[in-house]
């Protein structure tokens, strides 16, 4: 299963990006070759509005079935699921730490959106 985390460098190490929409990096693994590749979401990081939209939209485009990230907002979280990837929320921890979590299933998956948008 190819998986997505957002993430706030560049490596497995790194922590996991609380911000959807605007996490400066996703870490894409195929959870079961544990091959990963990284794609900088900057251009996404300093958007006016939009950036959970154009993201998840990224993500779709990456061919993932699932997401980890911290928050998701009801435009990002629409998006997503109209692609059918699924959304896991995590805490704050390493990308290798949340991809060990969502392995375990001891992630959940989320039916809504968890914070709200900053475009009301």
């Amino acid at each position: 299963m190819k998986i997505a985390v957002t993430a706030q460098g560049q490596a497995l190490s790194s922590e996991i990006d609380l911000r959807f929409g605007r996490a400066q990096w996703l870490i894409v693994m195929d959870t079961e070759t544990e091959n990963f590749d990284v794609h900088n979401n900057e251009v996404h990081l300093n958007a006016v509005q939009g950036a959970g939209i154009q993201t998840g939209q990224n993500i779709a485009n990456l061919d993932v079935e699932a997401v980890i990230t911290g928050n998701v907002g009801p435009n990002a979280f629409k998006t997503l699921t109209a692609a059918g990837v699924k959304i896991y929320l995590a805490k704050k921890q390493t990308v290798a730490e949340a991809i060990q979590s969502f392995k375990a299933g001891t992630l959940h998956e989320v039916d809504h959106a968890n914070v709200e948008g900053h475009w009301v």
